[in-house]
């Protein structure tokens, strides 16, 4: 995943853009119909938009290089940026279900329906666009913050197309408590998208290593350097940092191997590494092949976990 700072800062000032609009022709269109699920709607965008500032900083913030006081660099800002759009997630859904439940109890009528239908049609179409976008960018980029935003921005959207199936039901029913049930999903769906979010980041900050399939295309590259002058490697471990991936390991060497041929070949397969897995860091610990090895982690002592650089 390699990282491209214009990329992202773009990403997430669309983002902020796309939000700032969508708010205020649904709280226009919300005070207009008294409709909950239209102000439901506005509230999980005002929390998006406030995503959108945490994403636009903590990516900025997060592509500075290491300094003085964090060496390892910014990049689990990303991770802590998804947590908190998680939270703020949570507090929408909050909101939206005891508006919907306040609704239910003391009733409410939905009206200029038309105008309704109209807003929340161009709101899920927008928020559509806008995730596809950022969720690309994502990817490209390897950033949380803005995979984060994406699922965001995607969730929205079909809370806007319930919406918007509702306002049509009230529209041929007349059944106005429909808008109220509605409220209640839209809160079921934002506290869903906000649980998952911050699972996946309290993974990340807590190093959970990098999927099996990772995993095993780092395994392929030392593997391949096996030989004559390379005899095993161990304590294998990769993780997430953000947008990054920090790998390390153990690599064994022959008897006799200069520190020169070991650190050209440590690098040799450095770049390998990163060739499979753009974004990643590498740290190499040279060993010779008669040092006393554990097996801590239950693998086969030339097949552990690690990340490295010379």
């Amino acid at each position: 995943m390699s990282s491209s700072p214009p990329a992202k800062t773009r990403a997430a000032t669309v983002s902020i853009a796309s939000n700032s609009f969508l708010i205020t022709i649904k709280v226009a269109a919300g005070v207009v119909t008294g409709s909950v699920g239209i102000l439901s709607d506005a509230i999980h965008s005002l929390m998006d938009l406030i995503a959108s500032g945490v994403a636009y900083a903590s990516v900025r913030k997060a592509d500075e290089p290491a300094d003085a006081s964090h060496r390892y660099g910014h990049q689990k800002i990303e991770d802590l940026a998804a947590g908190a759009q998680a939270f703020l997630l949570l507090v929408g859904a909050g909101f939206v279900a005891f508006e919907a439940i306040r609704r239910l109890i003391n009733g409410g009528a939905v009206t200029s329906l038309g105008v309704g239908i109209t807003v929340v049609a161009v709101a899920a179409a927008t928020n559509l666009v806008v995730s596809s976008y950022l969720a690309r960018a994502g990817r490209a980029t390897g950033s949380a913050a803005l995979g984060a935003n994406a699922a965001d921005l995607r969730t929205d959207a079909f809370v806007s197309l319930g919406v918007l199936a509702s306002l049509i039901a009230i529209k041929l029913t007349g059944a106005h408590w429909i808008d109220s049930v509605v409220g209640l999903l839209v809160a079921g769906a934002i506290s869903m998208t906000g649980v998952r979010i911050l699972l996946d980041s309290g993974r990340r900050l807590a190093d959970e290593t990098l999927p099996e399939e990772e995993l095993v295309q780092i395994r392929e590259v030392i593997e391949s350097f096996l030989g004559d002058e390379v005899v095993g490697f161990h304590d294998l471990r990769a993780r997430h940092v953000g947008s990054q991936h920090q790998v390390d390991f153990h690599l064994q060497f022959a008897s006799g191997t200069s520190l020169e041929r070991a650190h050209k070949v440590s690098h040799d397969l450095q770049d390998e590494i990163v060739k499979r897995l753009p974004g990643t860091t590498v740290l190499v610990h040279l060993e010779p092949e008669h040092r006393m090895r554990e097996d801590r982690f239950g693998d086969a002592p030339s097949v552990s976990n690690a990340t490295g650089t010379t």
